[in-house]
C-alpha cells in the first residue's frame, strides 16, 4: 500500500483534508480509557495531530520513510516506520504488548489492507472488551454547483480506468467491507457515520489534490497527463474568478469494539 504515495509524499502531506474535530470527539466518546492510540498507516500525520489532543500517547506507524518524513512532531506521538506487514513479534516489538491498545485507527487506508491478519493483530492488541477500532474514508470534495460535474466527469472517466480495485470501497462508503466488530455503545451498528471536512481551495489546491492521487500516479507512470490542457481549461472555467472557495469532503466511519473475541 505505501508504495501508491511514496512518490507523492510531498503533494500528499499539503493537499490531503484535515479531519472534522466532531470525528475525533465521537470516536474519543466510545472509548472508557484514553491512554494509547495505535494510529495504523499514518501516513504523514493528519489523524495523529489530532488523536494527541485527546489521547496520553500515540503510536502513528507507517510503511513509507518518505511519508514520515513530512508528519508534524508532536511530544505525545511517537511515528514509527514498520513493514507493510508485520508478524505477531514485530508488531509486540514495533507497537505494543498484547491487550494494552484503547484505539486503533485507520484512516483512508483500510482498503488497502489484508483485512483477515490485520483484524487478527487489532484483536489481539486491543484490551478487551472495550478495545475500539475506528477507520474512516473520504471521497472527492463537493464543492459548487458549477465545478461538482466537471470534478465528477474527471473522475468517473478520466481517472477511473487507473484505481485499484479496492478503491470501490472508498466509493461505498466503506459500507461494504468487512468489519466483524460489535457496535460501541449508545449505538446499534457499526457504520458508517458520515462527517463532513470543510477546507479552503483554490483551483491549484484542487489540482495538488488530484495529483496527491494514486491513480494519477498510476496514469502518469503509464505516461499520460490527466490534466491536460483542455481539462484544465475547463476547471477554470467552472471554477470562475473566486480564488478560495469551501471544499466539503464526505467522511465516513466504521466504529466497533472488539468484545471478547
Amino acid at each position: 500500500m505505501a508504495e501508491h504515495f511514496v512518490k507523492q509524499a510531498k503533494q500528499y502531506a499539503d493537499a490531503r483534508p484535515s479531519y472534522p474535530s466532531q470525528l475525533f470527539q465521537f470516536i474519543a466518546s466510545k472509548t472508557p480509557s484514553h491512554n494509547l492510540v495505535w494510529d495504523v498507516a499514518t501516513g504523514s500525520g493528519q489523524a495523529a495531530k489530532s488523536l494527541a489532543a485527546l489521547y496520553n500517547n500515540v503510536i502513528a506507524t507507517d510503511a513509507s520513510e518518505k511519508q514520515l518524513e513530512f508528519a508534524t512532531k508532536i511530544p505525545n506521538v511517537q511515528y514509527q516506520l514498520t513493514p507493510s506487514t508485520m508478524s505477531m513479534e514485530e508488531l509486540e516489538k514495533l507497537v505494543a504488548p498484547q491487550g494494552t491498545i484503547d484505539l486503533v485507527t485507520i484512516a483512508q487506508a483500510l482498503h488497502w489492507f489484508d483485512l483477515p491478519t490485520f483484524y487478527q493483530q487489532v484483536k489481539w492488541i486491543l484490551k478487551k472488551p472495550h478495545g475500539v477500532i475506528a477507520a474512516w474514508c473520504y471521497n472527492f470534495p463537493r464543492i459548487s454547483d458549477a465545478v461538482d460535474p466537471v470534478l465528477d466527469q474527471f473522475y468517473f472517466s478520466d481517472l477511473s480506468p487507473y484505481w485499484d480495485p479496492a478503491r470501490k470501497l472508498v466509493e461505498d462508503n466503506y459500507r461494504s467491507i468487512d468489519f466483524p466488530f460489535e457496535p460501541v455503545d449508545g449505538t446499534d451498528h457499526t457504520g458508517p457515520f458520515e462527517f463532513v471536512s470543510e477546507t479552503l481551495m483554490d483551483l491549484d489546491d484542487l489540482f495538488t489534490y488530484i495529483r496527491s492521487g494514486s491513480a494519477y500516479q498510476t496514469a502518469k507512470e503509464k505516461g499520460l497527463e490527466l490534466l491536460e490542457e483542455e481539462v484544465v481549461e475547463k476547471f477554470k472555467l467552472a471554477w470562475g474568478e473566486d480564488g478560495k472557495k469551501v471544499a466539503k469532503f464526505p467522511v465516513n466511519l466504521r466504529i466497533g469494539r472488539v468484545g471478547n473475541a
